[in-house]
């Protein structure tokens, strides 16, 4: 079926750039919103919107029958859910199916089994994927936790098993505070996420995170659309991105696009997905799958030069991918700066009014954004405002550009992350691609940890 209208459930940058694919696409949009985004840039640049209800994100955007609603009111006949609040909801992917509207994205029962981390686990052991060694599933006894700890070695990981973004999540050093992490851990994933259910693996010490876009059509072809290094990380959120990986071997680099493919053709996955691994010594360790488009989807444009929403929307009209594997050859080098609305020196949120806006330019300059001069940044949503992304033909050219970039760019009327971003640019660790997923705070906390 071929889209005529879709309806955008999200906000901000992403649904500024879902929006200018269909515009391309000839396919007509529906922005909702909440109360507060009332006047926001995805509301401006929509073909239709529709209120879904107050600031509060639960109440509104993560609302799924104003979500539902708002689709058969406006005659939309598809939903994309961007990333984030019902991107990964097998429960609304379900819901918007058994209205007879499409979901652009995977089925409800991939994002199920790559939702729940432990089934998530088993699902890729049986995929032929290695991950890193724990349980084989959630920790029923303290006993049983102590017999996997004992047997991988400490330091141990433990994680909610439907977790994500670093909560539910604790280091666990020596047998005689496993159960006071347990306990923490399990009571933060309650709160969090409504299942006290947690996990246990090895902690490996200083690993990089690298994870591989993939794109499956309904034909069961898959390809492998390269990998991301997001290793610079704070409180296991992203903040630096690049494409490719600085420090992987074409050997290695092609063995896992292969096993990737192989793996997600079995699955039988649809649309777009990111398998992300922990990187250390060589191996490659499976931690999760996100069954959306990522934040970093950019860098990967960058390189393959493809709109990879414009191909997320043809798959989910039914059309097959029109590349193979063969067809696909990356080109030089990406970065993406996240510019989140916060003090770049202690991370505190920064909402308010943006008195002054300027984007930089020149070539292979790329600015996501839905900021404008005058525009208040909200209190309410996640704080990623703006993905600085430029393009070099060698990672050298693009950190000089990247920096270039930054010095132009104007975000005034509140405290943003390009201070910080300016000072890696001149970073040895950064430069000589030397970072881990440790290297940034121990770096803001004037440590030094070696990789």
């Amino acid at each position: 079926m071929l889209f005529e209208k879709v309806l955008i459930a999200n906000r901000g940058e992403i649904a500024v750039r879902i929006q200018r694919a269909c515009k391309e696409m000839g396919i007509k949009t529906v922005a909702v919103h909440s109360v507060i985004d009332r006047d926001a840039m995805h509301v401006r640049l929509a073909d239709e919107s529709v209120c879904v209800g107050p600031a509060s994100s639960k109440l509104s955007y993560m609302n799924m029958g104003a979500l539902l609603s708002a689709c058969e009111l406006t005659g939309a006949q598809a939903i994309h859910p961007g990333f984030g609040f019902l991107s990964e909801n097998a429960t609304f992917a379900q819901a918007v199916q058994d209205h007879g509207i499409v979901f652009i994205g995977p089925t409800p029962e991939h994002i199920r089994v790559m939702g729940d981390k432990v089934e998530a686990k088993k699902t890729a052991l049986s995929l032929g994927l290695q991950t890193v060694p724990g349980s084989e599933g959630e920790i029923s006894t303290l006993e049983e936790a102590h017999s996997i700890s004992d047997k991988i070695g400490y330091p141990v990981l433990i994680k909610a098993s439907a977790g994500g973004g670093g909560r539910g999540m604790r280091v666990c050093h020596n047998p005689c505070d496993l159960k006071e992490h347990i306990e923490h851990a399990s009571a933060e994933a309650q709160s969090c996420f409504g299942h006290s259910g947690v996990y246990i693996e090895k902690f490996l010490a200083c690993p990089r995170h690298i994870e591989f876009q993939i794109l499956g059509d309904h034909f069961r072809r898959v390809l492998c659309l390269g990998e991301r290094d997001c290793s610079v990380q704070r409180r296991h959120q992203k903040i630096w991105e690049e494409a490719l990986c600085p420090v992987l071997t074409p050997s290695q680099r092609n063995q896992m696009y292969t096993k990737i493919i192989h793996a997600m053709e079995r699955f039988g996955y649809q649309g777009l997905g990111t398998l992300e691994f922990l990187y250390e010594d060589g191996n490659f360790y499976f931690i999760e799958m996100n069954t959306r488009v990522q934040v970093e989807h950019p860098v990967t444009e960058m390189i393959y030069g493809l709109d990879l929403i414009r191909l997320q929307l043809q798959v989910a009209q039914g059309i097959p991918l029109s590349y193979t594997q063969d067809d696909l050859r990356p080109f030089g080098h990406a970065i993406e700066c996240r510019i989140n609305a916060e003090d770049p020196e202690n991370f505190c949120p920064s909402p308010g009014k943006i008195s002054a806006y300027a984007v930089p330019g020149g070539p292979f300059v790329r600015v996501d954004s839905a900021l404008f001069s005058g525009y208040t940044v909200p209190s309410n949503y996640d704080s990623l405002i703006s993905k600085l992304v430029v393009w070099g033909i060698t990672r050298e050219e693009c950190i000089a550009r990247m920096r270039r970039a930054l010095h132009e760019y104007v975000i005034s009327g509140i405290r943003t992350l390009i201070p910080l971003h300016l000072r890696l640019c001149d970073e040895p660790d950064i430069q000589n691609a030397t970072y881990h997923i440790k290297w940034l705070e121990s770096y803001l906390s004037g440590q030094n940890i070696s990789y």
